[in-house]
């Protein structure tokens, strides 16, 4: 798929599908779970281009694109502005790490 997408100049979305590992077939659809809000836009932007490189390999699949649900709290949020902004000089004590900063 992603191939095709490469081939017909679809940089972007070739950039962006190379990057999804989150994906189901569920009947005839192929379900893309992201949690990106430009990625989303892309993928929803792109899904005809998407339909015709999944037909190309043979595959009648419609595209549904979904979002993950992340439960990010607003203490999260802060300290993951404050290590964007001083990285290494910033250090955490206590609390929980939850992997997102």
């Amino acid at each position: 798929m992603v191939l095709f997408l490469k081939e017909h100049r679809q940089v972007a979305l070739h950039v962006a599908c190379g990057d999804i590992t989150d994906v189901q077939i569920d009947a005839n659809n192929l379900i893309i779970n992201a949690n990106d809000g430009m990625l989303i836009n892309l993928l929803n932007d792109g899904k005809r281009e998407i339909e015709n490189a999944l037909r190309w390999q043979g595959l009648e699949l419609n595209v549904e694109i979904n979002i993950k649900k992340e439960n990010i709290t607003k203490e999260d949020e802060d300290i993951k502005k404050l290590k964007e902004t001083f990285g290494d000089y910033l250090t955490i004590k206590g609390g929980k790490y939850n992997g997102l900063w």
